[in-house]
């Protein structure tokens, strides 16, 4: 419950610290925030968010399981590395579709 209090205040502080970039009064060089840019910042902080959660998950289930069955610690440790490098290249694919998406942002 902590942690979702500290995002919401999180989320409320950086809300309110762009409203003076929305306020700007418009230049010849006006810049816009367009949807796939924004789109693409928000898909890579949740991508990078959640390859976190799901890095510290696998750890800490490999370290119960090795600390509970020590002789078979290196079947776990190999299939560890394998669900590991599933994640990062399922992360990977994120990322590259959302700096696609944000190449396709018009300013």
């Amino acid at each position: 419950m902590k942690v979702l209090n500290l995002f919401c205040l999180v989320m409320v502080v950086l809300l309110l610290a762009a409203v003076p970039a929305f306020a700007q009064a418009p230049t010849s060089a006006s810049y816009a925030f367009s949807g796939a840019g924004v789109g693409a910042g928000l898909g890579a902080a949740v991508t990078i968010i959640g390859a976190g959660w799901g890095f510290g998950r696998i750890g800490a289930a490999a370290l119960e399981s090795m600390a509970r069955q020590p002789e078979i610690a290196g079947r776990i440790q190999t299939a560890m590395i394998v669900i590991a490098a599933l994640l990062e290249g399922a992360t990977f694919f994120a990322l590259i579709v959302c700096i696609t998406m944000a190449g396709k942002a018009t300013f």
